[in-house]
């Protein structure tokens, strides 16, 4: 049985979308197939906040830290390449991110992690230590109960819908062959590489988010995953602005609305929205930002988070099926540069051995030691 294509990605959201974006990239003569589900999925990349984010990633996991760091630098280049491509403006902001705290003890903590991940990252990863009147210079208008906040330079944003939409035009216009609406079932290995219903490619690439769990054994390989769900309010729009720094609880899209979020609950499949928990986030956000109060809200949702046991990546290349690869990542914004970078790099054999080092230090071994 001959192979049809080179590379079939199974899921086409913003992991999936951006390993086929560097793929293609650097090998232009590749042939490429993007196996996408349906809208009724459960697609963590039209729920995402936006944040491009590196604090607190990786304060207890060294490579999970660096990479994290290496994939925020990578997102100016990338970009600017991704928006000329496609012709869609990304909203891309890197103003730097506070993360605000309403205690001392959370102040503290927060502190502690920030601290960690400078050491990881041998000093490269920059925050500061704000107290009250410090994160009131960068961002008035705070609620009484904030006590400070880290601040650091490196963090940023990004519309994820547009990503997305980017994402997809950029790689159809180079070749690769995009199928929505198309699950994947079943993936059966054979001597020459892998057949995906009715075609074959010489390499696959699982990109399908918490499905990649499902996908991964039948391939011989352990993908551990769950759900944690995360719910966000929009606001009506506001006076542009108001807030100067995104942040996991706070971000002003471009055009000027507030998403508010910051919830995390360990759940199943069900991604609703529910009232108490946007009640919760309501006031979280309105001790945060007072003047949110007269804001009117116009849209919540839910969405999953695809969480590996640790909340880092995990990098998988099948020991059994060679060319089989597994690719389970939450940060599908915050990591997209790095997976069109060097992680394409990896997938295609070419990746420089520091790198591979660090790749290969977020594979599942982690969860046997």
């Amino acid at each position: 049985m001959s192979a049809t294509y080179d590379w079939i990605i199974v899921g086409g959201g913003l992991v999936g979308a951006a390993v086929a974006y560097g793929l293609i990239q650097k090998q232009p003569q590749l042939r490429i197939l993007v196996l996408d589900g349906g809208d009724t999925d459960h697609r963590a990349s039209v729920g995402n906040f936006g944040l491009i984010w590196v604090q607190g990633k990786g304060y207890d996991f060294p490579a999970y830290a660096n990479w994290s760091l290496q994939g925020a630098n990578l997102w100016p280049e990338f970009a600017q390449q991704l928006s000329q491509q496609s012709q869609i403006d990304l909203a891309y902001q890197r103003q730097g991110g506070l993360e605000f705290a309403l205690t001392q003890v959370d102040l503290d903590a927060l502190s502690a992690e920030m601290a960690a991940m400078a050491e990881h990252t041998q000093g490269e990863f920059k925050y500061q230590v704000l107290d009250r009147e410090a994160t009131a210079a960068l961002q008035p208008g705070l609620g009484e109960s904030v006590v400070g906040a880290i601040h650091s330079p490196q963090d940023g944003q990004v519309n994820p819908l547009y990503l997305l939409a980017a994402l997809h035009k950029a790689i159809q216009a180079m070749g690769v062959e995009y199928r929505a609406r198309c699950p994947v079932d079943q993936v059966v290995a054979f001597e020459n590489g892998f057949q995906i219903a009715d075609v074959t490619t010489k390499k696959v690439a699982l990109c399908a988010g918490l499905d990649n769990q499902r996908l991964g054994l039948q391939l011989d390989m352990h993908l551990p995953l769950s759900p944690l769900k995360g719910q966000i309010l929009i606001t009506e729009r506001a006076p542009s602005g108001l807030l100067n720094y995104a942040s996991p609880q706070l971000r002003q899209t471009a055009e000027g609305t507030i998403q508010i979020g910051g919830s995390h609950e360990h759940t199943d499949l069900d991604d609703r929205a529910s009232l108490a928990v946007m009640q919760n986030i309501a006031a979280d956000a309105v001790a945060l930002m007072p003047a949110l109060a007269q804001l009117q809200l116009v849209r919540s949702w839910g969405a999953l988070r695809v969480m590996s046991p640790d909340g880092a990546p995990i990098y998988q290349a099948s020991s059994s099926y060679k060319g089989a690869f597994g690719i389970c990542c939450h940060s599908g914004v915050s990591l997209a540069a790095a997976h069109a970078g060097p992680l394409s790099d990896w997938l295609l054999g070419t990746v420089a051995a520091p790198q591979k080092t660090l790749i290969e230090a977020m594979n599942n071994d982690r969860f046997f030691v």
